[in-house]
């Protein structure tokens, strides 16, 4: 159960003193029945609210794929640089949404954005060992040798990183996979075997891919089925 005005709140239709301006007008029924009292216990999943006759679907959770161009912070807010927040359409901007883990500003790709706080968590702990994919731009080319050193862990200053796949691509190009997301690791860890990456993407988060047809700097929601996939990958079950 919750207040009205806060379920109404919730679902951007104004804020909290907005909402019970609108209640309070006489315009709000629950179950078609008139209701002017802010405070008015409604339940989500159960009952009907409408506004002027349109209901209004109550979701608790919302997910976003987003392509992170270069050039923003992954972050919510910042006083001095742009964020990944500010990429979203204004229609699915909200207060409570944050980015699940981190890119530097110049690295590109994937970056999930969510309000499911249980889910991010689950996301990032080292318990459901999610796989993160990505394509570096390099110096020079990699080959046998270095993907060796990364399958048995390579050794930097103040921790081993454990052990990734190395795919040597075309044209000083590679692919790495992780299971960690700490400060700077894809970076440090071809550093450490003599590379330098020169361009970073993320291409794929757990059962998550980047697609093909989403442009930098744009977002998309994600499907019943990609949200199925990443609970599921989490053992997250709710009731």
């Amino acid at each position: 159960m919750m207040r009205l005005d806060k379920f109404l709140a919730d679902m951007q239709r104004g804020s909290r003193a907005e909402v019970k301006k609108i209640i309070r007008s006489g315009t709000v029924t629950v179950n078609e029945l008139p209701v002017k009292d802010p405070k008015t216990k409604v339940n989500p999943g159960q009952d009907v609210v409408a506004i002027n006759g349109v209901i209004v679907q109550y979701i608790q959770f919302f997910y976003y794929l987003l392509n992170k161009p270069a050039g923003v912070i992954t972050a919510t807010k910042d006083e001095q640089a742009a964020t990944v927040m500010t990429l979203l359409p204004k229609k699915w901007q909200r207060p409570d949404l944050f980015p699940v883990g981190r890119l530097d500003k110049d690295t590109t790709g994937l970056l999930l954005l969510t309000n499911d706080g249980e889910l991010a968590h689950r996301l990032l702990s080292p318990r459901w060992h999610v796989a993160k994919v990505y394509t570096a731009g390099l110096d020079a080319a990699i080959g046998a040798s270095e993907a060796v050193q990364f399958a048995q862990g390579v050794r930097l200053k103040d921790f081993t990183a454990a052990p990734a796949e190395l795919v040597p691509l075309t044209h000083n190009r590679a692919q790495v996979t992780i299971h960690e997301g700490k400060f700077h690791q894809v970076k440090r860890m071809f550093g450490a075997v003599g590379r330098t990456v020169l361009t970073l993407k993320r291409v794929q988060f757990g059962p998550l891919a980047l697609p093909a047809d989403l442009r930098e700097g744009h977002a998309r929601p994600l499907t019943p089925a990609e949200i199925a996939n990443l609970e599921r990958l989490t053992e997250l079950t709710r009731h």
